[in-house]
């Protein structure tokens, strides 16, 4: 297990690398690694377990029983998921967790928490007020991505956050198209189509996962337009 990795987020700020050692065994951390493809939780099941990405990426995917997947977000390595769950293990999740590529994954047993002392649970428990609170920005953001009625508006919406975020109008994103597509609620053939009516109109560049906001100060005003029209 990569204590470097685990030293750097933010479940651990704070924590020394003894500090972390102990507190890996306190919780009953356990690694397993998983192919591309697999399903690491299923909706419906129940856990205690705050998941660590270690390597690799999962989807946190809402998938309903008439085939439509919605992905509601992309955890990279140093990230955490199924944090709310695993202190409310006596709710069922409403997702499905799927590796994005091959992925190594730490479980953290929370019911294990009551075995910390005060000051150190106090520390734990504060970081992951961090963490829950930072995934609750999350998916408010995509809220605004996907309010837009057209697929240009949530196209726009959610490059013009990703260039806030990063800083520039030049940018990587997370997805691939149809993770892109999934994530923004729309068919791949649409998305593709509008990025491509996107490029010719001027408004952006993009190459695979790549892209650049060409006219970023005057489509942030079309957005809002577009979202309440």
């Amino acid at each position: 297990m990569d204590i470097s990795v685990l030293h750097n987020s933010i479940l651990f700020k704070g924590f020394d690398d003894t500090e972390i050692s102990e507190l890996l065994k306190a919780l009953n951390a356990a690694e397993k690694k998983y192919n591309k493809g697999a399903m690491i939780f299923s909706s419906g099941e129940i856990t205690d377990k705050l998941c660590f990405v270690t390597a690799g990426g999962v989807t946190i995917e809402s998938n309903d029983m008439w085939g439509n997947r919605t992905i509601l977000n992309l955890v990279g390595k140093g990230q955490f998921f199924a944090e709310s769950y695993a202190l409310l293990p006596d709710v069922p999740m409403l997702v499905d967790v799927c590796t994005a590529e091959d992925c190594s994954i730490v479980f953290l047993s929370m019911k294990s928490l009551a075995n910390l002392n005060e000051t150190v649970r106090a520390r734990l428990l504060t970081n992951l007020l961090t963490i829950t609170t930072r995934k609750n920005l999350h998916l408010s953001s995509r809220s605004f991505h996907t309010a837009p009625r057209q697929v240009r508006g949530r196209i726009m919406a959610y490059l013009n956050t990703v260039s806030v975020q990063k800083h520039s109008h030049e940018f990587d994103i997370p997805f691939d198209r149809q993770q892109l597509a999934d994530y923004l609620n729309v068919e791949r053939s649409v998305l593709s189509n509008e990025l491509s009516k996107m490029q010719r109109d001027g408004l952006i560049r993009c190459h695979k996962s790549h892209f650049w906001i060409v006219k970023h100060k005057i489509e942030r005003i079309n957005i809002a337009a577009d979202t309440h029209s």
